[in-house]
């Protein structure tokens, strides 16, 4: 289902199936296979990050929860609902709704709902980022020739 679209010297493009799709991706992990999960960094040669794309289907229950040793995770829905849980505190979950954990925050989440809960998960090392946006970005001068 995956498939490299286009590479450069300075990016990587791929296309890896509508949002239906990703639920058909599986995750191997060492006495456990995470189904609807499709990790981004290998595919897309990345360096400092992480990104899955994840379904949950309808009524499922992540069976155990987790930390980190260094990353924090963003957590962004971006269809269906659910509940995250974080140190014990149930947050409700839908479209649109966003959520960073720090490395050390006791996570799991549930779709208790009857339609798929889709997702991404972005981790990064936690204090690592020393620049952003405006600060990290250079303008270069005029429109793309191919713009114009």
């Amino acid at each position: 289902m995956v498939e490299k679209i286009l590479q450069g010297d300075h990016f990587t493009a791929a296309q890896v199936g509508e949002w239906e799709q990703v639920g058909g991706y599986a995750t191997e992990f060492p006495g456990f296979t995470a189904n609807g999960k499709l990790f981004l960094k290998d595919l897309l040669g990345m360096t400092g990050m992480e990104i899955s794309m994840n379904v949950l289907p309808a009524g499922v229950v992540m069976p155990f929860q987790h930390q980190h040793k260094e990353n924090e995770e963003v957590y962004i829905f971006v269809k269906g609902s659910g509940q995250f849980m974080v140190d014990g505190q149930e947050i409700p979950v839908q479209e649109g709704t966003v959520i960073r954990v720090g490395t050390e925050g006791n996570r799991s989440w549930r779709n208790n709902s009857t339609e798929d809960l889709h997702y991404i998960v972005i981790q990064a090392k936690e204090h690592s980022l020393t620049q952003a946006t405006l600060g990290d970005g250079i303008v270069i001068p005029g429109r793309p020739d191919a713009w114009k």
